[in-house]
């Protein structure tokens, strides 16, 4: 396998493994009310050691599953917006499909992507106290920017690593320049 095919396929594996994720992510606005309902259920199971050593997490779980519970049933129009905030996730997930396929030309998604993941820590930081978020809570959000930005970061070397080796497959060889070819 030529150098330009292993970055090629590594650019592909960690573009894959990061739309993977985004799907992931935005497909889980979709159910929130059911999986707030199981993740309280889950935390609070006899076999669970955190209603003890987390009561924190519990008392915002069950905060959060009862806020969802009473807006499912009187307003449930207003979880149209996350329906959106997953409809988002995918349709930017569609947006690497450019750079899976031609790398160096679209390595400005890859940038795009960076640059949203960036913007995770400010929206976390402003948006989290003004809706009464706690900071721990915040900090696992702004993760999602943080972690996200590692694949990201691997994919733009490995292209700017490929963008350099079709250069150098284009420049004239120094022995061509000296005969004057």
């Amino acid at each position: 396998m030529s150098e330009r095919q292993a970055l090629v396929r590594g650019i592909r594996v960690w573009l894959v493994f990061f739309v993977v994720c985004l799907v992931l992510s935005g497909a889980t606005a979709f159910p929130l009310v059911t999986e707030m309902r199981w993740v309280e259920g889950l935390l609070s199971s006899s076999l669970s050691p955190v209603p003890e050593h987390l009561p924190g997490l519990m008392d915002w779980v069950g905060k959060v599953r009862e806020g969802l519970d009473a807006t499912d049933e009187r307003y449930p129009f207003v979880l149209y917006g996350t329906d959106w905030l997953a409809f988002a996730h995918l349709v930017i997930a569609v947006a690497f499909y450019g750079p899976y396929r031609d790398p160096v030309r679209n390595i400005w998604v890859i940038e795009f992507g960076m640059i949203a993941c960036a913007g995770v820590i400010p929206l976390a930081l402003i948006c989290g106290p003004l809706r009464g978020i706690p900071f721990w809570w915040s900090v696992i959000d702004m993760s999602f920017g943080v972690f996200g930005v590692i694949p990201l970061q691997i994919v733009r070397r490995r292209i700017k690593r490929l963008e350099a080796l079709g250069e150098a497959a284009r420049e004239p060889r120094p022995e061509a320049v000296a005969a004057g070819a």
